[in-house]
């Protein structure tokens, strides 16, 4: 590695196309990560990717969101199993 880099003739980021489309991805409310998943999840979230005609990465950001936000708060569904097990005890 050298001590020292010459950048004087660099370009900014906005002026190179792939760099720009990345910059730009960013400002869609996405970021970019790098991470290592077990090979058996990646491939069970691109069969289900393929089932839906979406991308394996679609399908892991729709996962990782509902668990964020539940589709109904656990005390709301136990009162409906209650409630549907009360009816059919009558």
């Amino acid at each position: 590695m050298r001590k020292e880099y010459d950048f004087s003739n660099a370009k900014r980021a906005k002026d190179v196309p792939h760099l720009a489309k990345l910059q730009s991805e960013n400002t869609k409310g996405k970021t970019r990560i790098t991470t290592y998943l077990d090979n058996d999840v990646v491939e069970w979230l691109k069969a289900r990717g393929e089932a839906e005609n979406k991308g394996y990465q679609t399908v892991l950001n729709e996962l990782l969101r509902k668990q964020l936000v539940p589709e109904k708060p656990i005390a709301e569904v136990l009162r409906q199993v209650i409630r549907e097990e009360l009816k059919n005890a009558a």
